[in-house]
């Protein structure tokens, strides 16, 4: 504890973005174990929706992933990657 209160504004905040992408990069990790199949668009989407929830993941990509987990490629462009 002693060392996070010697750390500046700025070293908190790195240290809390590099946290949050261990944790996502740890998540999709995770995601990929559980859907071996998966692409790269249908992990994305499954991180999404964990991330967001199921009512604004809906808003933003739509209705959801296919029940049989395939995945249309081009449905959501790379400026929506998270």
């Amino acid at each position: 504890m002693d060392l996070m209160r010697k750390m500046s504004p700025e070293e908190k905040l790195q240290r809390a973005l590099e946290l949050s992408s261990a944790m996502r990069l740890a998540r999709e990790a995770g995601l990929r174990e559980a859907y071996p199949q998966a692409g790269d668009r249908e992990i994305l989407l499954r991180l999404a929706r964990e991330t967001l929830g199921v009512e604004l993941y809906r808003k933003v990509y739509g209705e959801g992933l296919p029940h049989d987990g395939s995945v249309q490629p081009d449905s959501v462009s790379d400026h929506r990657r998270i």
